[in-house]
């Protein structure tokens, strides 16, 4: 499988960190995702329910950073994974999860973890219905 869909430069405001200071007033983080999926059908059908919908991953994305406070990059990145894959047709799902301006003594744009998921239940992947709605 070959065919990808990207999602770049997703910007969300939240209260991930370790120290008191980033769990109280929080941080800005920006999320990369690369999903590997089968663009075939929806190639030929032209019809949204034939694809992975754009708009319901940055939903899904959004509530995990906004809706759960995290110690580690790690396990934001984690949770997005695991979130995309119980909810979606995706073969794979990586995600570049960034924490800008991160608290680190000196001039430090960003933080960045990358991890990189494996759909587990080959039935999604099988089942055009098997999307949320």
């Amino acid at each position: 499988m070959s065919d990808v869909i990207r999602m770049g430069g997703l910007s969300f405001y939240g209260y991930h960190g370790v120290t008191a200071a980033e769990k109280e007033t929080g941080r800005v983080f920006e999320i990369d995702c690369e999903m590997e999926v089968d663009l075939a059908p929806p190639g030929k059908s032209d019809r949204l329910k034939d694809t992975v919908d754009y708009y319901r991953v940055y939903q899904v994305i959004r509530e995990s950073v906004e809706g759960t406070a995290f110690s580690l990059l790690e396990g934001l990145a984690n949770r997005i994974a695991t979130n995309i894959l119980d909810m979606f047709p995706v073969y794979r799902v990586t995600l570049k999860v960034r924490k800008l301006h991160p608290p680190i003594p000196g001039q430090v744009k960003y933080i960045e973890v990358e991890v990189t998921r494996l759909q587990g239940d080959t039935a999604k992947l099988t089942d055009p219905d098997n999307q949320p709605t």
